[in-house]
C-alpha cells in the first residue's frame, strides 16, 4: 500500500510539473505572466468602420487565444478623448484602460502624466517595430506602443492627369492653378514637413522660427493653385472623383478603395515619401488592468497581427515588413519601400504651436 501511495503521489507530482511546463510556455509565448487570470479589457478605438472591423477581425481571436475579453469604446475625433481621459484619471477612473492615441494626443498627454511607462520586457514583440513607432517621455521611458500607421500622400483624378506626379513640387506647377485640395491645418496636413524636405533639403530648418517662416513663405506660393482647404474627408474625396478638384493630399489606402470601386484616382508616393502618421497604444494611469493592457500590446505588436490588419482594415504596419508574409501587392495596398515623412508633432505641442498656428492661417490658408 505505501508502494502504490508513493507511485500515486510521485505520478501526481510528475503530472502536475508537466502541466506548469506547459501552462508556463504557453503563458511565455502569449505574454502572459505565470499564474496571469485572464480578465477583462477596455480598449478605445476610432469609431466608425475603424471599430467594426477591429471588433470583428481582431478583439474576438484575441480573447479566444488569452481569454482576455475586450469591451472596445469607440473615441470621439479631434482631442475630444484626450479630455475625456484626463478628466478621468483626476477622478480615478479609466473610460478606456487602453487608448489608440494619435502622435499630438500622446505629447500633450505626457504633460498631465496621463499615461502609464510601459516595460518593454513584457512587450517582447517590440523587437518587431520599427523605431519611430516606440514612444518616449523626456526621460525616455517608454508610454506608448504603434497600434497602427498611414499615410498621406498626393492623390490625383486620372481623367485630368494622365501622368501621375512625380514629385510634391508638383503641387507648385502653374498648370495646377485652382486645382488642388489640402488638409487645412497646420498640425494635421504635415506640409511644413512636406515643403522642408521637398525644398530645403530636411526637417532642420524647421528648428526655428526663422526657419519656420521661410517654410512658410514658400508654402504661401500655392495659394493661387489651391481650391479648397478641407476638413471634411468626404468633400475632398466627392470633388477628386469627379474631377472638380483633380489633385491633393488624402489617405493613401481610402484613394486606394475609390480605385478600386471604379473611380478615376490614384495615390502616389513622391520621391520625397508620403507622409507616415499613426496611432499609439497607451495605458491610462487610471487604469487598473496593466498586465491584461501588456498583453494586448504584445498580441498587437505580432507580425501576423500587423498583417491581419493591412489586409482586414488597411492599416499600414508598425512592424519591420520582412517580418510579415504580406505580398508585394499587400503592402503596396496600405504602404511603400520609400523613404516616409516622419512628421514633427513636437512643432504642434510644444512651445511654439500657438505661434505656428497664428502665422499658418495669417500666411498660407488666409
Amino acid at each position: 500500500m505505501a508502494e502504490n501511495n508513493r507511485f500515486f503521489i510521485t505520478k501526481t507530482w510528475r503530472n502536475t510539473l508537466v502541466m506548469t511546463v506547459v501552462i508556463t510556455v504557453c503563458a511565455a509565448m502569449l505574454g502572459l505572466p505565470f499564474g496571469f487570470a485572464a480578465g477583462e479589457l477596455k480598449v478605445g478605438v476610432y469609431g466608425g468602420y475603424f471599430k467594426d472591423s477591429f471588433d470583428k477581425h481582431i478583439f474576438s481571436d484575441f480573447t479566444k487565444e488569452t481569454g482576455i475579453k475586450i469591451e472596445s469604446v469607440a473615441e470621439p475625433t479631434g482631442e475630444a478623448w484626450l479630455v475625456q481621459l484626463e478628466q478621468a484619471a483626476r477622478a480615478g477612473k479609466a473610460p478606456a484602460d487602453v487608448s489608440m492615441m494619435a502622435q499630438v494626443a500622446m505629447l500633450r498627454g505626457q504633460r498631465a502624466k496621463l499615461w502609464v511607462p510601459l516595460d518593454l520586457n513584457k512587450i517582447p514583440n517590440s523587437k518587431h517595430l520599427l523605431p519611430q513607432f516606440i514612444h518616449r517621455y523626456p526621460d525616455g521611458q517608454v508610454d506608448g506602443i504603434g497600434a497602427v500607421a498611414w499615410y498621406i500622400t498626393l492623390v490625383s483624378n486620372t481623367n485630368v492627369f494622365k501622368t501621375a506626379p512625380a514629385s510634391w513640387a508638383d503641387m507648385w506647377n502653374p498648370d495646377k492653378k485652382n486645382s488642388l485640395g489640402l488638409l487645412a491645418l497646420a498640425s494635421n496636413s504635415f506640409l511644413l514637413e512636406i515643403t522642408a524636405k521637398t525644398f530645403f533639403g530636411g526637417y532642420d530648418i524647421l528648428g526655428s522660427k526663422e526657419g519656420i517662416l521661410k517654410v512658410m513663405n514658400k508654402l504661401a506660393e500655392l495659394k493661387s493653385n489651391v481650391k479648397l482647404w478641407y476638413r471634411d474627408e468626404g468633400q475632398f474625396q466627392q470633388a477628386l472623383q469627379s474631377g472638380e478638384i483633380p489633385m491633393g493630399q488624402y489617405y493613401h489606402d481610402v484613394a486606394g478603395l475609390a480605385a478600386a470601386d471604379g473611380h478615376p484616382v490614384r495615390s502616389t508616393f513622391p520621391k520625397e515619401g508620403g507622409v507616415n502618421d499613426s496611432g499609439s497604444w497607451a495605458v491610462s494611469r487610471a487604469s487598473k488592468k496593466l498586465e491584461e493592457a501588456l498583453v494586448f500590446i504584445n498580441y498587437m505588436s505580432r507580425p501576423d497581427i500587423q498583417a491581419k490588419l493591412s489586409r482586414k482594415v488597411g492599416t499600414a504596419p508598425t512592424v519591420r515588413r520582412d517580418a510579415t508574409d504580406l505580398t508585394d501587392n499587400e503592402f503596396a495596398s496600405v504602404s511603400s519601400d520609400i523613404e516616409p515623412i516622419i512628421p514633427l508633432y513636437q512643432i504642434y505641442t510644444g512651445e511654439l504651436s500657438d505661434w505656428v498656428n497664428q502665422k499658418w492661417t495669417e500666411m498660407v490658408t488666409k
